[in-house]
């Protein structure tokens, strides 16, 4: 076997993590383009979970015929609510927040998701940890240091550095933050974040009562542009929002629906099963550094001491969250035959973005 081969093979995990952190990257470097240029956020989240849906159903019909439950009424509610949390109330959130914020805020703010997942995890005693434990001190210090740094990220927004010479590109229409928003927008992506960690909670139970991932992520994508589409509807009136051209409107729809919700989704879901939960987790905040490294020497956006200084201590409080739960990954495959607990029921906490 050639070297190169021989180290694809054992690398090939970490080359997959890498490329789909990249294409989150793009993701918000587009869909920002995306609003700038007037995409409403609410049609965008319809227009993209329609194409993701379009995409995934060939091949869960295909792959999951056989292995597939059958869907009753109880468990469609069950996948109504779960489309509720994970695509239409919370992206529609994530991202209306980003024409308050900026991008590198948002990718920060992921970094938590891993944090409130845990807490709510010990409420429901789905986690359990031990204080005696040095992980299990890294677990609670870890979560601390991440809300400290939710806290730092949403109230202070601080001075913003000064622009190393002129932008690479200039996307059409951006236009600063404004001041006021910041804190709305804040609030907003943390309220997101809240939704999509009671989400993973929710979705470790639905998995084990609908154990077919590619048919469950196909009807939350049918049902959550659905959801999304009739608030769209109420919120806004104007029959011009929901046309799109051949511009960037169509391309970060295309984008997000094929890329990120199809092919990056089904890497980390490999990815996933190859080596484990901790493993995804431990690539999230790369894309954190490279939006925050493009917005800022690409694009020449503004980067606020507070979004920087709160995404290093959310980064920090993270890594101390995953160093205590890689015991429990561990643990988990020794006991393979046993019932899964939530650590090995979550999917990545990145989550779909």
């Amino acid at each position: 076997m050639p070297p190169i081969t021989g180290f694809y093979l054992c690398f090939k995990p970490h080359i997959l993590m890498v490329l789909a952190q990249i294409c989150y990257t793009f993701m918000y470097i587009i869909t920002e383009a995306s609003f700038n240029h007037g995409m409403n956020p609410f049609v965008y989240v319809t227009y993209r979970h329609v194409v993701a849906g379009v995409v995934t159903l060939p091949f869960a019909y295909f792959i999951e015929r056989k292995i597939r439950p059958k869907l009753t009424l109880a468990l469609f509610l069950e996948i109504f609510v779960l489309s509720l949390l994970g695509v239409s109330l919370t992206l529609n959130m994530y991202f209306t927040s980003l024409k308050y914020t900026s991008p590198t805020l948002l990718a920060c703010m992921v970094n938590t998701i891993a944090s409130l997942t845990f807490i709510l995890a010990v409420i429901l005693r789905m986690e359990i940890v031990n204080i005696r434990n040095p992980r299990g001190i890294a677990k609670i210090l870890g979560t601390v240091v991440s809300l400290v740094g939710v806290m730092t990220m949403t109230l202070y927004k601080g001075p913003a550095l000064k622009n190393i010479g002129h932008a690479l590109i200039h996307i059409k229409g951006s236009t600063g933050v404004v001041e006021g928003n910041w804190l709305k927008g804040s609030l907003l992506t943390v309220a997101s974040c809240i939704t999509w960690s009671i989400w993973y909670i929710m979705q470790a139970y639905t998995l084990k009562r609908y154990p077919a991932q590619l048919s469950l992520t196909t009807w939350m994508n049918f049902v959550g542009a659905a959801q999304s589409a009739v608030f769209t509807v109420i919120v806004q009136h104007k029959r011009a929002a929901w046309t799109i051209g051949f511009d960037i409107d169509l391309w970060s729809t295309l984008y997000g629906g094929v890329v990120i919700s199809g092919i990056v989704t089904f890497v980390q879901l490999w990815c996933t099963e190859a080596k484990g939960p901790v493993f995804v987790t431990m690539f999230n905040p790369l894309s954190t550094l490279l939006v925050a490294a493009l917005a800022y020497f690409v694009l020449g956006e503004k980067l606020n001491v507070g979004s920087i200084l709160g995404g290093v201590i959310v980064v920090m409080g993270l890594y101390l969250l995953l160093w205590g739960k890689e015991h429990d990954e561990a643990q988990i495959k020794l006991k393979g035959n046993e019932e899964p607990k939530f650590s090995s029921d979550e999917n990545n906490f990145k989550g779909e973005a």
